[in-house]
């Protein structure tokens, strides 16, 4: 077992690979937070905390002992009202009309394994000796209110998830105002944090700042995830580099609006929570009923925040990610959108899929414009039927002469929206999120369904089921073009109106189980907008996702970085696309937009039809030389190199697990006269093997590459790259 009780001094010690978590029940039946770091050899943990009287405006709990106050201790689940003025990770509204609630440790429960949380994606393990996990009981007397906090460590990584669950045990009545999944108090405040953040086009641009007194914030109050924050932060020790140094984690599995935060109190400690938006949230709980919270996924590196990274990446590629993709290798795809938009027909259609399959690509995607009467963005989302005027012999039937070609054929929807031009609005003008009185806020000229209703929850499952019965489909686009307005649902009574966002979460989750469950042979892809919605509770029905709108090279340098801190590479959908590149309207060399594409799931978004004899030769190069490459991308361990947040270059590599092949892609923005060589040292090694640089057949121990590194080439011009690949010898 890796969780260890000491009765003696009521002390939890859950030990991951390298890492120690320790919880020690204090008096008062208070949990307390004692540890989180190196793995410590004992199972037991003698020591106490350290507490000291403090000012009479830290008021004690504990009038026989006035060194334990509330407000000083570091806590497992602070809640409201009774001494503690920081962030609590629970606020509840009361029956009599008060908030104040004192949860007190009632048991504890150790099983191997790892449970699943009912209707929420959440990690999970394939053999109940990879993790063990600790249920603590904590009752609040008054209320009737059971808190059972669950910790599940992982015994091969330096991993430990968190949620909490909310029973109403009593008579009456309660309604939750705030239920964080997570709460951590550090013991001091000696940190950076680093966290995701952005917009549309320009996602998870990697931000680092020094803790200060007071509140950090990162948060949604979109209804979803959004391009403009992530729900990842992590705490960095002053001396943490990528490669070195004591780095904290938080990643929040959900897909809603989150809030994740620290705080530095008055007296030099940190408290970080991350869970559920408290704003616009309430949950009425009624006698009997639970709440349970989404998974927060905690992880410790002594590796800095490339080991960190490299944690999340194997959990949530080989533990989150579910289905037969998970370990297959992914098709390299050409998509339709930037070469056509809603100007096509089934001809143009053929060519561009005979141009792929010549070219050596494998899986053709139709996008937005194939349904209804679509030809813009102002009508027929929600008549998922194909449009017979560009298709006059239907889907299936292009699906089949795609299909028959050797490509495999896939298709965009988006499932969650609804135009008011449309046969679904005009029938069910209730379906959609609205308040009555209100105007109905359009944003991309669409409305969202109200997936909190189970109506309209079946009405996507058997809509998009039978597009996907009727054509040869093994891939699906599934966006998402706005945020949430109006929050508010024509079924729910008055008191549950505020429960609307989560509701809705909770039946998009419904909804992407039940399709594909239904659909195991299909890969499905999420995006909104690209990456407003790349979080990783989307990837637990869907392993990869659009990781930006934006598809120039340069702009993607930050995006595919800063998504790396989190995300696997096989969860970033990444295309070469036209120039002058549609965003941002820079040109940029094929291959450097081969090599950026190349260090995801790649695939191409332009016209094949258009190109000259020369840029299909080159396509025709890249496309053999990531089929060679593709599993390593795919599952090798990660490393950055060189940051684009730090100047005119970057790189990154990667590495199979048996460190016995390589991948290194380095890029250079601008072009400097009379520029220093510069050399690039490579990481994660075996510094005793010798390997050979396929290129020029030179070879090079591990330790010259990891500690003396490689020669950067000169190139010329702006916007170029190099790739090295390296083989064992």
């Amino acid at each position: 077992m890796s969780i260890y009780y000491d009765n003696s001094n009521r002390v939890f010690h859950l030990r991951s690979n390298n890492s120690s978590y320790i919880i020690q029940i204090v008096k008062g039946g208070i949990p307390a937070h004692i540890y989180w770091g190196p793995k410590l050899g004992g199972e037991s943990f003698q020591h106490p905390l350290d507490l000291v009287e403090r000012a009479s405006f830290s008021p004690s709990f504990l009038q026989e002992d006035k060194t334990y106050s509330l407000d000083t201790l570091p806590r497992e689940f602070p809640s409201y009202g009774n001494g503690d003025f920081r962030e609590p990770a629970l606020e509840v509204y009361l029956q009599d009309g008060t908030t104040v609630t004192d949860f007190r440790y009632e048991g504890y429960t150790v099983r191997k394994g790892k449970p699943r949380l009912e209707g929420l994606p959440s990690s999970y393990v394939e053999s109940e000796d990879e993790a063990d996990t600790l249920e603590i009981v904590l009752l609040d007397v008054k209320s009737g209110l059971k808190a059972t906090l669950l910790y599940t460590a992982f015994n091969n990584l330096d991993a430990i998830t968190r949620s909490v669950r909310i029973e109403n045990l009593g008579q009456d009545k309660v309604v939750l105002n705030r239920v964080l999944s997570a709460n951590v108090d550090f013991h001091h405040s000696d940190f950076d944090m680093l966290q995701l953040s952005g917009t549309w086009a320009r996602e998870r641009h990697v931000h680092k700042r020094s803790l200060v007194p007071g509140i950090h914030r990162i948060d949604s109050k979109r209804g979803s995830s959004s391009h403009q924050q992530n729900p990842f932060m992590a705490l960095l020790a002053k001396d943490a580099t990528e490669h070195h140094g004591e780095v904290y984690g938080f990643s929040l599995v959900y897909s809603g609006s989150f809030l994740a935060q620290a705080e530095v109190d008055q007296y030099g400690m940190t408290r970080v929570g991350v869970g559920i938006q408290p704003f616009d949230f309430q949950w009425l709980l009624e006698p009997g009923d639970a709440f349970q919270a989404p998974e927060a996924v905690l992880v410790r590196s002594a590796e800095g925040v490339g080991g960190m990274s490299r944690t999340y990446h194997k959990l949530y590629r080989t533990r989150l990610c579910r289905g037969k993709f998970r370990d297959e290798q992914r098709p390299i795809l050409i998509n339709n959108w930037e070469a056509t938009y809603f100007n096509f027909n089934a001809d143009k259609i053929k060519e561009i899929a005979h141009a792929g399959k010549e070219l050596g690509l494998e899986l053709f995607v139709l996008d937005d414009g194939w349904f209804g009467k679509r030809d813009s963005d102002d009508n027929s989302l929600g008549d998922w039927v194909e449009d017979r005027r560009k298709l006059p012999e239907g889907l299936g039937k292009l699906g089949e002469d795609i299909t028959a070609m050797g490509m495999q054929f896939g298709l965009w929807f988006e499932p969650e929206m609804v135009s008011p031009n449309s046969n679904l609005y005009r029938e069910h003008p209730d379906w959609c999120l609205h308040v009555p009185g209100h105007i109905r806020t359009l944003a991309r000229q669409q409305l969202i369904l109200d997936l909190s209703r189970q109506d309209v929850r079946n009405y996507i499952i058997d809509s998009v089921s039978s597009v996907l019965s009727s054509a040869p489909i093994t891939y699906v686009k599934w966006d998402m073009n706005r945020n949430m307005t109006e929050i508010g649902s024509a079924l729910l009574p008055p008191e549950r109106q505020r429960e609307t966002g989560h509701r809705y979460i909770l039946g998009l989750y419904e909804v992407m189980e039940s399709i594909v469950t239904r659909f195991p042979h299909i890969l499905f892809e999420s995006c909104s907008g690209g990456g407003g919605r790349f979080d990783p509770g989307m990837l637990y029905y869907m392993p990869q996702t659009w990781t930006s709108d934006d598809t120039d090279a340069v702009e993607r340098l930050k995006i595919q970085y800063g998504t790396s801190m989190v995300y696997p590479a096989s969860s970033m959908g990444a295309h070469v696309s036209a120039i002058p590149n549609h965003q941002v309207q820079r040109n940029t060399p094929l291959e450097t937009r081969g090599h950026v594409a190349m260090s995801g799931n790649f695939g191409y978004e332009l016209d094949l039809t258009k190109l000259s004899a020369s840029e299909c030769e080159d396509i025709r190069q890249q496309v053999a030389q990531y089929k060679e490459l593709r599993m390593l991308i795919q599952s090798g361990d990660f490393y950055r190199l060189l940051s684009p947040f730090e100047g005119n270059e970057t790189a990154w590599m990667f590495v199979s697990e048996d460190r016995k092949e390589a991948f290194a892609a380095y890029f250079k923005v601008l072009a400097e006269p009379n520029a220093p060589l510069n050399r690039l040292r490579l990481k994660g090694l075996d510094p005793d093997k010798s390997y050979c640089l396929q290129h020029n057949g030179e070879v090079y121990r591990g330790d010259e590459l990891m500690y003396f590194g490689l020669s950067i080439p000169r190139l010329e011009g702006d916007f170029r790259s190099q790739l090295f690949v390296l083989k064992e010898i």
